[in-house]
């Protein structure tokens, strides 16, 4: 049936007074309510009052608008039904055949960081969620429109059919409505149902289908990605995204906004095998985290915290590289690297800074694990009083345990890390062992022909015995920073003394399994 009647409904007001003057101008006559129905009425279009329609009056501060009879009545009865069009003409009920509604901003109200209890509540909608699945039920009717990239279609399928819209549209538009409500309703449950003890007593997961990815691990194993990834990041270039990549993905990004200098860090398997930073210039940056090691960049991932220069996609591009990172890419930098058709890259969104503080979520046998994001490097603050040894870190030890550590922490554990100021020179990651972990990295640095004469050492987690600092102090490293804690912490401490190290706890360990 043409749609004769509409009623509009939205916080988010983007298209819609575009999207109704269309409406308008095909005769279809609109209801609406408060700022909705002010915004229409600014942009010159006639609109009838909710209120007015159903002959009751908005109350309790606009908490009841639309929970009438004439409304949903309006929505849900059947056309095709005799008996329900009689009693639809006894009570007086008129058809709505359009019906456009986008919930209160509860996500986004509780994503502040100062939101009161109060706060969301009042953003918890109750109407609009009703009319939306009144509509989407009785879809075979009914047209529903919860998300604005959706008005054009709209208006494309009433131009071309006499004012109405196709089944197969209201199909999918009534599948996008419960897919929404479900979305909003788990955010409501998972913010509400938080208890002291944890991080909530139950938690739901409903996220839509983004992009089906190149494969899983393996190309044996296929993979879906679910949620707004694209969102925080976006493929400018490249073969199409893999499960790998995604990692790979998270994994640089959440270690380069650890950073505020030029840095330019590079990594394989999610652990990265070198970090530069540099006062000025990313080129420097690079140079320092490709010395670290220069054969795990082959197949890698390149990030970097300021736009991607000429000069740095030529030396990048010298190289066979996965992915690379950036929030921009200069022009001529791109059209550089466009000819590594293959290679993927992606653009970081600024808004990815508050995304990295969100809950971590695996899978694990039966359920899910929900975990508080490390995201922080934590135990930096006032770290000079932390010193645990006679000789305290001269300033410039101390400038590279403060780059030490925010590194160390992105690390697969046992993880070792040694640097300078400014730039890793041996990193060993995921051992079964700490002292294999320092071994490791100091051939690293051996093979890289990188002195650790004077550098520094960083361990995710404590020593528990002094033999993995020892190992330390032997490859040249004159001070330490970790986590301290082992009940052989006075052994440890006396083997730094000895020989003349510097150390400080910083209370926190970062393990990363």
């Amino acid at each position: 049936m043409p749609i004769s009647r509409a009623l509009l409904s939205v916080s988010d007001k983007t298209g819609l007074t575009e999207f109704a003057q269309s409406l308008h101008e095909m005769g279809v006559e609109l209801l609406s309510t408060g700022g909705t129905a002010k915004a229409l009425r600014d942009a010159g279009l006639p609109v009838q009052d909710v209120s007015e329609f159903t002959g009751a009056p908005e109350l309790f501060d606009g908490r009841v608008k639309t929970l009438h009879p004439h409304v949903h009545g309006g929505l849900l009865y059947r056309r095709d039904e005799p008996e329900h069009v009689r009693q639809a003409q006894e009570h007086h009920i008129r058809p709505i055949d359009l019906v456009v509604v986008n919930l209160y901003p509860f996500e986004e109200t509780i994503a502040k960081s100062e939101v009161t209890l109060e706060q969301a509540i009042e953003q918890i909608d109750i109407g609009g969620p009703s009319m939306l699945r009144s509509a989407a039920k009785n879809y075979e009717s009914v047209t529903v429109v919860v998300d604005p990239s959706d008005y054009r279609q709209v208006i494309v399928e009433m131009n071309e059919n006499g004012k109405e819209t196709t089944l197969a549209l209201r199909e999918q538009l009534a599948v996008k409505v419960f897919l929404r409500t479900s979305q909003y309703d788990t955010a409501i449950t998972n913010f509400l149902g938080k208890s002291r003890k944890g991080l909530g007593s139950r938690f739901t997961v409903s996220l839509p289908l983004e992009q089906e990815l190149r494969y899983g691990d393996n190309p044996h194993q296929r993979c879906s990605l679910y949620g707004n990834f694209n969102q925080f990041f976006t493929q400018v270039q490249g073969k199409e995204l893999s499960y790998t990549n995604i990692l790979d993905i998270e994994a640089a990004a959440d270690l380069i906004l650890d950073f505020a200098r030029p840095t330019v860090a590079i990594l394989k398997h999610t652990n990265p095998c070198g970090v530069g930073q540099d006062d000025e210039s990313l080129r420097e940056a690079w140079q320092k985290a490709y010395e670290t090691d220069r054969q795990a960049p082959f197949g890698g991932v390149i990030v970097c915290n300021r736009p991607l220069t000429l000069e740095l996609a030529r030396l990048i591009s010298e190289i066979f590289t996965d992915v690379i990172i950036a929030p921009e890419f200069e022009s001529d930098a791109r059209a550089l690297l466009q000819k590594k058709k293959n290679l993927r890259l992606m653009k970081i969104a600024p808004a990815y800074a508050e995304e990295k503080k969100s809950a971590v979520i695996r899978s694990c046998p039966g359920g899910l694990m929900v975990m508080d994001r490390d995201h922080t490097a934590l135990g930096l603050d006032e770290l000079e009083t932390k010193v645990v040894t006679k000789r305290p870190p001269t300033n410039e030890e101390m400038r590279a345990m403060r780059f030490g550590w925010r590194i160390v922490k992105h690390v697969k554990s046992n993880a070792i890390v040694y640097s300078s100021a400014d730039s890793t020179l041996g990193i060993g990651a995921g051992q079964m062992s700490r002292v294999d972990s320092s071994r490791i990295a100091i051939w690293k640095a051996k093979e890289a022909g990188l002195s650790l004469a004077g550098s520094i050492v960083a361990s995710d987690a404590m020593f528990p015995f002094a033999d993995g600092l020892q190992s330390a102090i032997d490859a040249g490293a004159t001070a330490c920073i970790q986590p301290g804690g082992s009940m052989r912490d006075q052994e440890v401490i006396a083997a730094a003394d000895a020989a003349g190290m510097a150390m400080v706890f910083t209370g926190h360990r970062h393990f990363r399994h």
